[in-house]
Order: C-alpha cells, then sequence, then structure tokens
C-alpha cells in the first residue's frame, strides 16, 4: 500500500518505520523543511527518534500534496492542538476511498472536541463523509521502543468495523500486535486523559512521594477517565483495556513519558513554562487539562485529581496545596461512578 504521513515527529517516524518494514512505500511530510532535510541526509530522526535507521521504503516529502497524492492511508501524527488545521489543509487531496488515520491524543482547547469530532466536522465541511473510513490507534506504546522494534500491542478504533481491522492487518507485525474495538469515544478520552494523570504522577515523583501515592494517583485518575467516558457514551470495558489501563500504567511509569517528565519537573519546583521548555517536545496534558476540566464542568462530572492539575499548570494552585485538597476531602464509597446502561 501507499502511505501518507503528516507529522514527522518520534511516534509519526517510528509508525511510519514499522508499515514501511512490510513492504509498503510511505511518503512522510512535516511542516519543519529543515527538520526533514536532516532526515533525508541522515536517514535518521535525529531530532526525535536517534538511533533508529530509516527504511528505503521511507520517502522525504517536502508538501503535504506529495505526501498524500495517491495514498490508500493517510496517517495524522500532529499534535492534537493542529490536527483541525493539518486535516482541513490535507483534504482536498486525499482520495475519496483512502483510510483516515489518526494517532494524537488530546482534546482540543476552546471547542472540548474529541479528534473523532473534529474530523466529522471537517470531512462535513468538505461534504464527504468519511468517517467509516477513519480510524484511531492508540495504546501502551512509546516510539522509542516501537522504533527499536520491542514488544508493543495497540488497538485500533472505528466506528465501521471492518475499517479497524484493515488498519489491524496493515500494522501487525510479530513486534506490533493490535486488536480491534468499535469503542472510539472510549479510546480517545483513555488516550487523552490519561496525559492528565501522568503529569499529575511526575510531580508527585519530583516532589519525593513514594509508590503508594502514584498508584494512588493512577487507581483514582482511572476512575475519573472512567467516570468521564460513561457520562459521554464511551464503554466500561474499554477503560480496563490496552487503551485505558494500558496507556495509563505506560505514561505515568515511564521516562520515555513527556507529560511525566515534565511533571516531574514541576514537582521539583520548576514554573509550568520552563518545564515545558526542558522537555523541548509537544506536552499534550498541558494542553488536555484545560480542555478536560471546562469539560468535565460542562458534562457535570466531579473529577478532582483534574481540577487539582490543571490548577498547578495554570499556576493557580502550588503541588502541596493540591496534594492537601486531595487528601482533605470529604471520606466516600470507593466505587462511585454510574453503570453505563
Amino acid at each position: 500500500m501507499n502511505i501518507g504521513v503528516i507529522g514527522a515527529g518520534s511516534w509519526g517516524t517510528a509508525l511510519a518505520t514499522v508499515v514501511a518494514d512490510k513492504g509498503n512505500i510511505v511518503k512522510i511530510f512535516d511542516v519543519d523543511a529543515d527538520h526533514l532535510k536532516r532526515m533525508e541526509e541522515k536517514r535518521e530522526n535525529i531530532d526525535y527518534l536517534p538511533g533508529v535507521a530509516l527504511s528505503d521504503n521511507i520517502v522525504i516529502v517536502y508538501t503535504t500534496e506529495e505526501a498524500i497524492q495517491d495514498a490508500d492511508v493517510v496517517l495524522f501524527s500532529a499534535p492534537a492542538q493542529h490536527f483541525r488545521s493539518a486535516l482541513k489543509n490535507a483534504l482536498p487531496n486525499i482520495k475519496k476511498d483512502a483510510y483516515i488515520i489518526n494517532v494524537a491524543k488530546g482534546i482540543e482547547k476552546g471547542t472540548h472536541k474529541r479528534m473523532s469530532e473534529i474530523a466529522s466536522e471537517a470531512f462535513a465541511e468538505d461534504g464527504f463523509d468519511r468517517m467509516d473510513r477513519y480510524v484511531v490507534l492508540s495504546g501502551p506504546s512509546h516510539a522509542e521502543e516501537v522504533g527499536r522494534k520491542l514488544p508493543t500491542t495497540v488497538a485500533t478504533a472505528s466506528q465501521n468495523e471492518e475499517s479497524a481491522k484493515v488498519i489491524q492487518d496493515l500494522f501487525m507485525t510479530d513486534r506490533f500486535r493490535v486488536y480491534t474495538t468499535t469503542d472510539v469515544v472510549g479510546v480517545e478520552l483513555g488516550g487523552a486523559l490519561k496525559n492528565i494523570i501522568a503529569l499529575g504522577a511526575g510531580i508527585s515523583d519530583g516532589m519525593g512521594f513514594g509508590d503508594n501515592a502514584k498508584a494512588a494517583l493512577i487507581t483514582r485518575g482511572l476512575m475519573e477517565i472512567t467516570r468521564l467516558g460513561l457520562k459521554i457514551g464511551a464503554k466500561a470495558e474499554t477503560f480496563a483495556g490496552l487503551t485505558g489501563t494500558g496507556d495509563l500504567i505506560v505514561t505515568c511509569t515511564s521516562m520515555h513519558s513527556r507529560n511525566r517528565r515534565c511533571g516531574i519537573l514541576m514537582g521539583e519546583g520548576m514554573s509550568p513554562e520552563d518545564a515545558v521548555k526542558e522537555v523541548g517536545m509537544v506536552v499534550e496534558g498541558m494542553f488536555t487539562a484545560e480542555a478536560a476540566y471546562e469539560l468535565a464542568k460542562i458534562a457535570g462530572v466531579e473529577m478532582p485529581i483534574t481540577d487539582a492539575i490543571y490548577k498547578v499548570t495554570t499556576g493557580e494552585m502550588k503541588a502541596t496545596e493540591a496534594l492537601i485538597s486531595l487528601m482533605g476531602r470529604e471520606k466516600r464509597q470507593e466505587q462511585d461512578y454510574p453503570s453505563d446502561n
């Protein structure tokens, strides 16, 4: 198949490597032309995924049109806050029967939209409904490990089960296992909101707290994610799977996680702005915290950990104050989210 990749960061490059190694031709584009030149010259993404050689099947191109011309599959690996513009820019040149994959994990600021909601709006404006060929790929997967061909398992989600299976087959290898689901809402929420909890886990680590505190943050954070998910139509079992619990664990515990590293810096006393600069790449949780905080208010869902982390990221609350507010909440029963019936 011919694959077009929009976004040459670590994750876009790692996924390009997976499908290129299976014999597919992959054309990869990024808005940073200098970055692309370095990739082309070195045959390696030295900026974001060093140490992973690019297959001969990966072609560096310098325009969106070149990347997606005649592509059977177009994969968007742009940051969540830029997905809308990247998709709208590309749509006029995407074949009507092409599959569109999105791997960005986040909620759009201002609109509080998930990525599939943004896609649906863009398709409507373009005059052609492509949702049956729109697929989300998500799960516990650091680009650094995928690029090195370490065992990884993810899931593809689409409202059309057959489309999810096509992309499952495209990516499936003996080192990259793929499951399918039709719960797009649950997969997107799990992938977006875990970044907020990872910020919290990092802050906890940076403040010198132990495993007990981090385990509590992860577990109660999952409860919050599930509570909001059920309210807006996700399935409870999704949050117990790869794109829920799995993604949450890997992002909250690994130093590959930008969100956790950013949280550690804040927990050590660095300002949110300086922490993001130090990480040097997009920290999606910083944007998603604001969007999720507002979405929870709109949905009428209680999310105290998300609230506290959002206030820490904006400087409204210090990390020590957030701890006091969370530990001092009224006592309650543990299983407190509604059923999804």
